[in-house]
């Protein structure tokens, strides 16, 4: 299971569980009103801070693999580079054995 569905199950069953205990809690409702939406507030913050968090972790994740392919692209070009010159060295060696 995804990381993703895995956190929207989690949060989405916390809710419910959060606003079955308020309803079946012997208060008034005005009372209950006020819990539900103390918990709605609650939980909205959770998940805008856990939203949060994963937009960070993608953030670093994205950061880290650009980081690395520019590694591998700069190797690659020194790489060719490298092939390039030895390729020059053997033509003008070539060229100088059978001048």
């Amino acid at each position: 299971m995804s990381s993703g569905k895995l956190l929207t199950g989690l949060l989405v069953g916390a809710a419910a569980g959060a606003v079955l205990g308020i309803l079946f809690a012997p208060d008034k409702g005005t009372e209950t009103r006020k819990k539900i939406a103390k918990k709605g507030s609650e939980l909205g913050e959770n998940i805008k801070s856990k939203f949060g968090e994963l937009g960070e972790a993608l953030q670093e994740k994205y950061d880290n693999i650009r980081g690395e392919a520019h590694e591998i692209l700069e190797k690659g070009k020194a790489s060719a580079e490298n092939l390039k010159n030895k390729a020059a060295q053997f033509k003008e060696e070539t060229k100088q054995t059978w001048a």
